[in-house]
């Protein structure tokens, strides 16, 4: 159950929404008999759903659902989530966020500009006592990328200051990264995924500013990388070239394969795979930062 439901901006819709094409819409894709595969498309108005453990452990997952850029899913790489984390102590926060080809202010940045705010947002209410205070960033695919964006473009001025808690930190402490998007260039890009954050056409320059293995930096956050070797939709090598630019920069990772698992395992139906461990493989590695 959730149990609370929060906007990212203080006036709910985010700043010069109402300048873009966003029809709010969200969908159940799930078949009979299935649980709920909620989708949110056209946001407008980004939020962030909680999940509070009976016993904190001090750790807030900031989780970024994928969908291609193209919607949210925020049931198959969100709610599911919530038993398994809250039940090992952690609060869990699952957010909506922006979609780049709605025609928002800030263009294929406007994801990030609600990634930023929503770290801010969980800073400033850490200090109040109502979350843990080590925040990592957890991204599945198209979220992966806004994960990467964030833990290595934290720093960037994408909208103006709208309240006091804009003076808080953007910087995630850690990220967490499920078969990530990682790269916009030939051959490791998700083609849809691309064309909906930088158009049909890109020029080589747009490219290479989106693809996070080129902006990793020094300070970008510690970070797991997961994914699974069999993954037709987001080539392992995205994850790959982030690791080996991690390295470059001397920023602690660890990367983790599995042989099989496909692209949106998510927490539900791997029982029966060897990837069904990867939870556990987060708690770990987060218990040892």
């Amino acid at each position: 159950m959730i149990t609370e439901i929060i906007n990212i901006w203080p006036n709910g819709d985010a700043p010069g929404a109402s300048d873009s094409r966003a029809q709010p819409q969200i969908v159940d894709l799930a078949k009979e008999y299935e649980p709920f595969d909620r989708a949110a498309s056209g946001v407008r108005c980004p939020e962030l759903a909680f999940w509070f453990p009976e016993e904190s452990n001090g750790i807030t997952l900031l989780v970024a659902p994928g969908g291609g850029y193209q919607r949210v899913m925020i049931d198959r790489e969100g709610s599911a989530l919530a038993t398994f984390f809250t039940a090992m102590g952690y609060t869990l926060a699952v957010m909506t966020y922006r979609l780049p080809y709605d025609g928002h202010h800030e263009g294929a940045d406007a994801p990030l500009a609600d990634a930023q705010r929503a770290v801010r947002l969980l800073r400033d209410r850490a200090q109040r006592g109502l979350n843990g205070k080590y925040i990592v960033m957890m991204g599945f695919s198209a979220g992966g990328h806004l994960a990467a964006s964030l833990g290595t473009r934290f720093a960037e001025k994408l909208y103006p200051v709208q309240d006091q808690i804009d003076s808080q930190s953007p910087r995630p402490d850690a990220m967490v990264l499920v078969y990530p998007l990682i790269s916009m260039r030939d051959g490791l890009a998700h083609e849809g995924a691309r064309t909906r954050l930088l158009g049909a056409w890109p020029d080589q320059k747009s490219i290479d500013a989106y693809s996070m293995e080129t902006r990793v930096h020094a300070q970008t956050p510690p970070t797991l990388l997961i994914h699974s070797a069999d993954d037709d939709s987001v080539p392992v090598n995205n994850s790959m070239v982030f690791f080996s630019a991690l390295r470059e920069h001397n920023v602690p990772a660890e990367l983790h394969f599995y042989q099989k698992g496909g692209h949106g395992f998510g927490i539900r139906g791997v029982a029966d795979l060897p990837l069904a461990s990867w939870p556990m493989l987060v708690t770990e590695w987060l218990r040892a930062k």
